[in-house]
């Protein structure tokens, strides 16, 4: 039975509106012609109809890694290191799949305006773990939904909207403020809320205590005291520390998140739950807490290389003192 043939599940709550992390940047002529392309380019694609814009959307990111060579060394020197055990045919196999994958995966979020909650529910099949999500969600503190560049997490976070979650995404402010007004437009109408990152020390608190889920991205590095160094695929990589904070702050569970794509062109949505164990050491907690999630991102990237974003610089900040077979493979 596919997600469509059920009914959404009863969890929003009436959450405080999104406030802007910073004022409204002022709208240039660049900013104009930008946002006039893109809503030209996204019309034509969602013509096409989904499946036929995802599959232009692959052979358009393949050309990313030939002819152009867009980071290939990057993507294919980090999946070298992640699986040094793989030869170089399999490498650069998953490299081009993983171009083909960052495709169709820009092309789907660039036309979900399109589509509303029954269609977006209708491209899933029913999740198995989704229960793992709905027992965290009933202790009624909340839910912190951490995830990975893995798979379509755009195209999840409007499942999870279309199936009634309360959820608040926390994001970046896009450069461009036509098309940052245009994406959280189409966010809220999918269900989905936006916290700023400027904003999410006051705003994840508040989501939290309203019972709301709140929606993290946490692998890619980040500098200061935001982050720790944690092992990923056996290299010391810097990992926001936010979720794990505001897990034990807030006394709210962790459950990570996976939306991936099947080879039948659907998807599946899978759920598992992180541990949030306080012993009394703030610091150690935090850092076990983030090395416990780092994990499960780990596990779930083994098991479909070909869906991870490879492109970012993932061990590009090093811990001082790393032997060099730990640290950054660049």
């Amino acid at each position: 039975m596919n997600a469509s043939a059920s009914p959404p599940t009863q969890l929003r709550n009436e959450p405080d509106a999104p406030s802007p992390a910073r004022p409204p940047r002022p709208v240039v002529a660049r900013h104009r012609v930008q946002y006039a392309a893109l809503r030209a380019i996204t019309s034509s694609l969602g013509a096409l109809g989904f499946r036929r814009a995802s599959a232009l959307g692959g052979r358009l990111g393949r050309l990313g890694y030939a002819p152009f060579g867009i980071r290939r060394v990057v993507v294919e020197k980090q999946i070298a290191a992640a699986f040094p055990e793989w030869d170089a045919s399999r490498v650069r196999r998953t490299a081009v799949a993983a171009y083909e994958s960052l495709g169709r995966t820009t092309i789907e979020a660039a036309i979900l305006s399109r589509y509303g909650p029954e269609t977006i529910l209708g491209m899933f099949e029913e999740s198995t773990t989704f229960n793992v999500f709905q027992e965290a969600n009933a202790e009624g503190r909340g839910v912190i939904l951490v995830a990975g560049h893995l798979g379509n997490w755009e195209l999840g976070g409007a499942w999870l909207g279309a199936r009634g979650v309360d959820i608040e995404a926390v994001g970046r402010q896009q450069e461009n403020p036509l098309f940052d007004a245009f994406l959280t437009r189409t966010r809220n109408r999918l269900g989905m809320k936006v916290i700023y990152d400027g904003d999410a020390v006051r705003r994840v608190p508040r989501a939290l205590r309203n019972g709301a889920t709140v929606g993290l991205v946490m692998d890619q590095g980040t500098v200061g005291l935001a982050s720790t160094w944690v092992p990923f695929f056996g290299r010391w990589a810097k990992t926001p520390r936010g979720p794990a904070t505001f897990a034990l702050r807030m006394r709210a569970p962790i459950v990570f998140f996976a939306p991936l794509r099947r080879a039948d062109g659907r998807f599946t949505v899978e759920f598992e739950r992180v541990p949030v164990v306080e012993t009394g050491n703030r610091d150690e907690d935090i850092d076990r807490i983030v090395r416990d999630y780092t994990a499960v991102l780990e596990k779930w990237v083994r098991r479909c290389p070909e869906q991870y974003f490879w492109h970012h610089r993932r061990w590009k900040h090093q811990r001082p003192g790393t032997p060099p077979e730990q640290g950054n493979p660049l």
